[in-house]
């Protein structure tokens, strides 16, 4: 009688779709549309690991990417990167029982004089130092306040100097970090594990190389032993290796 194969390849299956709800709306998504409209950059570079981690954070952070509230970035062969859009930001602190209001600006200054001012308007001959937030909590009698330097955090390109959007923006930009990490601050069950594009490239940024899905081992059928040997199947190159093994995680979040 013949024996099976257990350790021979499985045949891949390509992932279909996901669907979760968001606010009452349905949020269909599948590894095509994802790459083709929800990734910015480098489509082609994305790969099944980070599309099925972008659709699995999305889905469990109630997050419509559809509405702009997500998307993923990819650059060549660095990792992708998830980032929650601001209007999200605000929705969900909205939302958030005891959310009191917000107070955000800009740290500037002239001279040996700093300035603290609110929202992002910056006077000629100014220098931008960084930005502040403070979170206000009905449940709380002091507001979280974070500061940022805008050196810390500014995006820049290979040659050191900024990049378009904070070259164009900078006081909007550093404003933006200041107010998602008092964010975060003030409510980490709400916001614990998202951050914004302006803060991507910093070491707080989620890059999405850390699965957080799990696919269980398959049992190995026991042989026995006066069966024939098996011949054991070919040997895998490391990139097929990598292939199949992305497909088989993705293949399992599907549900396939």
């Amino acid at each position: 009688m013949a024996v099976g194969n257990s350790l021979a390849p499985k045949a891949q299956q390509k992932p279909e779709k996901v669907e979760f709800e968001v606010a009452g709306e349905k949020v269909v998504l599948t590894p095509q549309t994802v790459r083709d409209y929800l990734v910015s950059g480098d489509k082609e570079r994305v790969s099944i690991q980070e599309i099925v981690m972008f659709i699995n954070l999305c889905r469990y952070a109630g997050l419509n990417p559809w509405l702009k509230e997500a998307y993923c970035i990819k650059y060549g062969n660095e990792p992708a990167t998830m980032v929650v859009g601001k209007e999200a930001f605000m929705k969900r602190a909205e939302s958030a029982p005891g959310y009191d209001g917000i107070d955000a600006g800009i740290i500037v200054t002239t001279g040996d004089a700093i300035t603290y001012r609110k929202g992002t308007l910056k006077l000629p001959g100014e220098e931008i130092l960084g930005g502040y937030a403070e979170v206000y909590r009905k449940d709380r009698s002091h507001p979280y306040r974070i500061e940022v330097s805008f050196e810390e955090y500014a995006g820049r390109k290979k040659d050191g100097s900024l990049n378009s959007q904070w070259s164009k923006k900078p006081a909007t930009m550093i404003r933006k970090v200041a107010l998602v990490q008092a964010l975060r601050e003030a409510f980490p069950e709400n916001f614990s594990g998202l951050y914004s594009e302006e803060e991507a490239g910093t070491e707080e940024t989620a890059f999405l190389t850390s699965p957080d899905v799990s696919v269980a081992a398959e049992p190995q059928a026991a042989i026995p032993a006066q069966e024939q040997p098996v011949t054991p199947p070919p040997v895998q190159k490391p990139a097929q290796q990598a292939e199949n093994a992305q497909m088989d995680m993705a293949s399992a979040f599907f549900g396939n």
